[in-house]
C-alpha cells in the first residue's frame, strides 16, 4: 500500500533520525571540545600561579638566605644562622605550594554536561527503539 500524501516512508524516518542522531554527535563532541577547553584554561592559570610561585621563591630565597644568614652571624655561629633561614624558606615553600593544591582541587578535568547530555540521548535512543 503505497503511502498516504503527507505520510513519511520508513526509509525516510531512518534517514531523517541518522542525520538527527549524526548531528546530535557532532554537538556533543563540539560541547565536549569546549568543556575541555575551559578546563585547560583553568590548568593552565593553576600552572601558571605555581611557576611564578616557584621562581619568585627561588630568588627571594636565595636573596633572603644571603641578608638573613649574614645578619643572624652577628649573634651566632654562620651554619647555625643559614640552618634557620633555610627552615624558614621551607615553611614558606610548603605554604605556596599548598595554596597551589587548592587551586588544582577546583578543577574538574570530566567534559561533565556532555557525559550528561549523553546519557540523555542513550536514554532517548532507547525510548525510541521501544
Amino acid at each position: 500500500m503505497p503511502p498516504v500524501q503527507g505520510e513519511r516512508t520508513l526509509a525516510e524516518l531512518v534517514g531523517t533520525m541518522t542525520e538527527d542522531v549524526s548531528t546530535l554527535m557532532r554537538k556533543e563532541v563540539e560541547l565536549a571540545k569546549e568543556e575541555l577547553r575551559v578546563e585547560a584554561t583553568k590548568a593552565k592559570k593553576a600552572g601558571v600561579g605555581f611557576g611564578g610561585a616557584a621562581a619568585s621563591g627561588l630568588y627571594a630565597g636565595v636573596a633572603l638566605v644571603m641578608a638573613l644568614g649574614f645578619l643572624l652571624d652577628e649573634i651566632m655561629p654562620l651554619w647555625l644562622a643559614f640552618l634557620i633561614v633555610a627552615v624558614v624558606l621551607g615553611v614558606v615553600a610548603a605554604v605556596l605550594a599548598k595554596k597551589g593544591q587548592q587551586e588544582l582541587k577546583q578543577l574538574n578535568p570530566a567534559p561533565e554536561q556532555t557525559i550528561e547530555t549523553m546519557k540523555e540521548n542513550a536514554q532517548w535512543l532507547n525510548e525510541r527503539k521501544s
